[in-house]
């Protein structure tokens, strides 16, 4: 195990402290890292739509009901794999802290498969075409995750294995670290992945043809190939008990890392002939 008097001071300290009290109103630095995250994600996608020809502020009117469902499915995807946290003889948590988002416990597979659906009515009320919109906010949700992530970091949670790496991060005994070890830093190894994935999306919408959802399909894969790995560190339980869930080895997160991975890639090969130019905005009438 790595620990602090090996390593010197060369390691990452986590914060005193992840919310503030400011009167009778609580502000929490996880909560704060989400809004940022939202916000930057929409500004740059509204810029690439209006790029594209598009409507301006129609990208905050799609990703109003995206949001609110992505947030649903967020914390529905982390309550349902961990659900003996909040439920049953072996429960931590008490039934209604599954509500209480700002605790953690958000899941970026429920965001995006819940939010599509919210983007996808919204986009079929308004005429618009779908793979078009998903192209666009693709470096965006890249650069959200980035930013997201550090609200693992005001929480101390999510770290992984013991390490001797020079930038080992330190987690405090009330959220499960043991006295001078150092730990793998997953939630900064995945904001760095996906500000490299963010810009490599943007640079490969204007190298390449990436249409109908392809630019969407590449962000998938890149993301999935990254988070298998990361995953891969994490030490933190998943399915409410004190250890890791394995299936064949691997956690679930790593087993749904490789069915996205695979499906983002068949998408990608079966839809390589599709390289003309889409309808951004339907037809004026």
């Amino acid at each position: 195990m790595a620990t602090l008097s090996t390593m010197g001071l060369a390691s990452i300290p986590s914060p005193a402290q992840g919310a503030w009290d400011l009167g009778f109103i609580p502000i929490r630095a996880y909560a704060l890292c989400f809004i940022v995250a939202i916000g930057f994600g929409i500004w740059l996608s509204e810029r690439r739509w209006r790029a594209r020809g598009g409507e301006k502020g129609l990208i905050g009117d799609v990703a109003f009901p995206g949001v609110i469902f992505g947030l649903i499915g967020a914390r529905l995807y982390h309550v349902i794999t961990d659900w003996q946290t909040y439920f049953g003889p072996r429960a931590i948590k008490e039934p209604y802290q599954a509500l209480f988002l700002w605790e953690g416990g958000l899941s970026i597979w429920g965001a995006v498969a819940l939010g599509g659906v919210g983007v996808w009515l919204a986009c079929r009320r308004r005429g618009l075409s779908l793979g078009a919109v998903a192209d666009t906010v693709a470096p965006g949700i890249a650069f959200g995750q980035a930013i997201a992530r550090w609200g693992n970091w005001f929480n101390q949670e999510l770290y992984g294995s013991p390490t001797t790496l020079p930038w080992g991060l330190e987690i405090d005994q009330a959220h499960g670290g043991e006295p001078g070890v150092l730990y793998h830093p997953t939630f900064l190894y995945e904001s760095l992945w996906c500000t490299a994935l963010g810009f490599a999306l943007i640079l490969a919408g204007r190298r390449f043809t990436l249409r109908h959802g392809r630019l969407f399909a590449l962000y998938v894969a890149g993301y999935t190939f990254g988070r298998f790995w990361i995953e891969g560190l994490r030490i933190d339980p998943v399915g409410g008990v004190d250890h890791a869930v394995l299936l064949l080895g691997l956690r679930i997160n790593q087993w749904t890392s490789l069915l996205l991975f695979a499906g983002a890639l068949v998408y990608l090969w079966a839809t390589r002939a599709k390289d003309t130019e889409e309808v951004v905005v339907p037809a004026a009438r």
